[in-house]
């Protein structure tokens, strides 16, 4: 039980640090990096949608009825419209506060949504690679190695989408990371937990699914369609395919 801990943790830490990904960006230049982040949403809209229609779902209807996962679906596009609410309710009040000072960082709501729905995923990626070692070591680390490949695409895209949310790129890494590490405690309770962890896992994933929906459809669709750049719009439309294709090829992992 002891190596089990030990693989579990080393494998969820190793995929936690692909967080840093966007560390990548810190190459470039801050003016290029915002004529460049249309592209970067782009693409996590192609991997939000992908990842929703031909992993998330794919998986929850074998596992459960079609009006459960609908329901599902439906009650999590419910949390993040509430939660958005909030946070819009949240952010203007916090404007009136600020109108007298000078300094008023403005990050949008769909950052903090961003996050939440984030944090969510990677708790569940601790469970499913929590839950796979419990099994056996060689199912594991397939596991880990999947949802490595996986995770790498989805955090550039989160990334992309914490920059355009308003967030510096100093706190947009941090922020991915500390996401991130919430798989530990996913891959924890697993461990210690170990009855019930594959049934909750299935009811958690089409909720997950609809907040990646509206996140994507509500919020990133509509900031891609304020371009009217028909060059850009092109280069938006290749992008998205490009986030489709990659969550494609991640069938080849699975």
């Amino acid at each position: 039980m002891a190596l089990t801990w030990l693989y579990t943790l080393i494998s969820i830490v190793g995929v936690s640090l692909l967080s840093l990904v966007g560390a990548l960006t810190l190459f470039f230049s801050t003016a290029f990096l915002k004529r460049s982040i249309f592209v970067l949403v782009s693409i996590a809209v192609g991997a939000l949608f992908g990842d929703v229609f031909i992993h998330i779902l794919p998986e929850a209807f074998e596992v459960l009825p079609v009006g459960v996962v609908s329901a599902l679906i439906l009650s999590g596009i419910l949390i993040f419209f509430v939660l958005e609410k909030f946070l819009h309710w949240h952010h203007d009040h916090i404007e009136e506060c600020d109108e007298c000072n000078e300094k008023n960082t403005h990050i949008e709501p769909v950052g903090y949504m961003t996050l939440v729905s984030d944090t969510l995923h990677n708790f569940i990626d601790g469970l499913i690679i929590g839950s796979s070692f419990l099994v056996s070591p060689s199912l594991g680390f397939a596991t880990t190695l999947a949802v490595a490949f996986h995770e790498i695409p989805q955090e550039i895209g989160h990334f992309g989408l914490l920059i355009h949310a308003g967030f510096s790129r100093g706190r947009a890494l941090w922020l991915n990371f500390v996401s991130a590490l919430s798989a530990i405690l996913g891959g924890v309770v697993a461990l210690m937990i170990t009855f019930q962890i594959t049934h909750f896992v299935d009811y958690v994933l089409p909720i997950t699914a609809g907040g990646f929906l509206y996140i994507a459809g509500s919020d990133l669709v509509p900031e891609l369609h304020k371009t009217r750049d028909p060059q850009k719009s092109i280069i938006q439309i290749v992008a998205i395919v490009v986030g489709f294709g990659i969550m494609f090829s991640l069938l080849a992992f699975e």
